[in-house]
């Protein structure tokens, strides 16, 4: 089995379903790589990129906001409320975001609305991330 199928979906969309040799994406306990033939599995994923290599090698980039991941014998599904493909990221709207959202976060009055505003955060900065990692591998082709 040289492959394994993938889905990756948001809640408006699938972002990606096809054919790859390998995943990669941030699991709730580190990084997780997937093969083809890997041991079932369901896990919580982070905020961060989700890196699929392609049947004929070419690299498939998809931002995600967390989610979940169920890995079967013959496929893997990204479930994800948000999730951009990496071409689609923009640094400097996911910076002014973040920066909107640390002005939330010194307004904010209440444990719950901390929360909501931190996780915000988080999400952003992995948004920001991904998108700066991004245009460094432009960069260098």
């Amino acid at each position: 089995m040289a492959t394994i199928h993938v889905d990756v979906v948001s809640a408006e969309e699938s972002i990606f379903a096809g054919e790859a040799k390998f995943v990669a994406l941030p699991g709730e306990a580190g990084e997780l790589g997937i093969l083809p033939g890997h041991t079932p599995l369901i896990s919580r994923i982070r905020p961060g990129t989700v890196k699929i290599v392609r049947e004929d090698g070419a690299e498939e980039l998809v931002f995600v906001a967390g989610g979940i991941i169920e890995v079967q014998p013959y496929g893997v599904t990204v479930l994800s409320d948000t999730a951009i493909r990496a071409a689609d990221l923009d640094e400097a709207k996911a910076v002014k975001a973040r920066e909107q959202a640390e002005e939330a976060l010194r307004n904010a009055r209440d444990k719950t609305e901390i929360a909501v505003v931190e996780a915000e955060l988080a999400m952003l900065a992995a948004q920001v991330s991904a998108a700066r990692r991004l245009t460094q591998m432009k960069n260098r082709h």
